[in-house]
């Protein structure tokens, strides 16, 4: 049973009289319906059936793989279709709330040097726009949160990291991009248009982000951004870590690290506290037992990062059996009418430069030696469990 909406069904399935079910619909107070409205969630994108087809029934997303190694003709479809909604976003607390552009710019010079001139080339597509220029940069942009599980497999036959994406379908940019922005390739999931929320880089360094579960909101940069930033500079967990300690973050936010020696490293961050680094091969989305009750008790935190680690610590796992676990109960998440369902598994193998990216009775197999671009529609329906 995967969120306490399914909850409330299954105890109304039980055969209880007509009178006890009308009891549960009136006083029953789900903690996810308390939370919710605390959540701060990326903007809905507007979908374009695939083909010109008629759109699939449900939530859904068409996933795109691109290869573009500099910024070009694709990035910028890409951006014209989704900044509008992006703007909205950006602008929902009121223009004000927003750093202005030359302190956007030069914070992303001081912080992130590395990444100013594909900044620059992308502000170009976006032909100038002052707007969209404080939006890329990411400096204090307004808070959002996004579900996961994630873990590090460190034994034979080589590393992988693998990670469940739970969030709402509308939300989702669905492009995994091949780039080289900087010179290093980079495969990963685009999120907030050139940030991402996971990834490989061809020196063999993996990378995975997922909410810390803490309201903290400050000055720092939104972490998809400080994920390409990681992958785009960085060739070990030590390298990661030492970016990851002087680079500021703007909401509470865990990253997990995994190299080609099979090094692994999980960070809790955020913007009013010390980064925190642990020898954790898991992470899902808290960082304190008593950080955020509620929100732990509704996304079953606690209770996902105890089936990874108690996977990981099996003697007789294998790695595409822990794989696989993600895409099964407890880790796969059916809970989409809530917004946390889960939209894709990733795994990324850094000691050998590839990545599967997988749905129920779906796969794609992409690496830096052959990438392949393509389009995939998933569609996603809420299950039900019978008493």
């Amino acid at each position: 049973m995967n969120n306490l909406t399914e909850l409330l069904e299954w105890v109304k399935s039980l055969g209880l009289p007509q009178a006890a079910i009308d009891a549960i619909d009136r006083y029953w107070k789900p903690v996810w319906d308390q939370i919710r409205p605390q959540l701060e969630l990326l903007p809905d994108h507007d979908r374009t059936a695939p083909g010109g087809l008629v759109a699939p029934a449900g939530d859904w997303i068409e996933f795109e793989a691109i290869a573009e190694r500099q910024p070009g003709d694709s990035w910028q479809t890409a951006f014209e279709r989704m900044w509008p909604a992006y703007r909205r976003w950006y602008l929902k607390d009121g223009e004000a709330a927003r750093p202005d552009l030359e302190t956007c710019r030069r914070k992303l010079a001081a912080h992130m040097p590395e990444l100013v001139p594909t900044y620059e080339r992308l502000l170009e597509l976006a032909a100038g726009d002052e707007l969209a220029g404080r939006f890329l940069s990411m400096y204090c942009p307004p808070a959002f949160v996004v579900g996961c599980s994630q873990g590090a497999w460190a034994r034979e036959p080589g590393p992988a990291l693998v990670r469940n994406y739970d969030y709402p379908a509308s939300k989702a940019e669905g492009i995994v991009y091949l780039t080289a922005w900087t010179g290093r390739r980079i495969i990963g999931v685009s999120d907030c248009l050139w940030g991402l929320v996971d990834g490989v880089n061809d020196a063999g360094l993996a990378a995975s982000l997922t909410f810390g579960g803490r309201r903290a909101v400050g000055n720092g940069f939104g972490i998809p951004l400080v994920v390409r930033y990681l992958l785009e500079t960085c060739e070990t967990v030590a390298d990661a870590r030492g970016v990851l300690a002087r680079v500021p973050v703007h909401a509470a936010q865990n990253v997990t690290l995994l190299d080609r020696s099979g090094e692994y490293l999980t960070a809790y961050l955020g913007p009013d506290r010390e980064p925190d680094f642990r020898p954790l091969p898991a992470a899902t989305n808290h960082q304190a037992a008593d950080d955020w009750p509620e929100y732990a008790r509704a996304v079953r935190t606690f209770e996902r990062e105890r089936v990874i680690l108690e996977l990981l610590a099996s003697a007789d796992m294998t790695r595409e059996r822990f794989i696989d676990a993600f895409v099964e109960r407890p880790l796969y998440s059916t809970a989409f009418a809530s917004g946390f369902g889960t939209l894709y598994t990733a795994a990324y193998f850094p000691a050998e430069g590839r990545a599967e990216y997988r749905w129920p009775g779906r796969a794609w197999t992409q690496s830096f030696d052959h990438f392949t671009e393509r389009r995939h529609t998933q569609t996603y329906g809420e299950e039900r469990r019978a008493a």
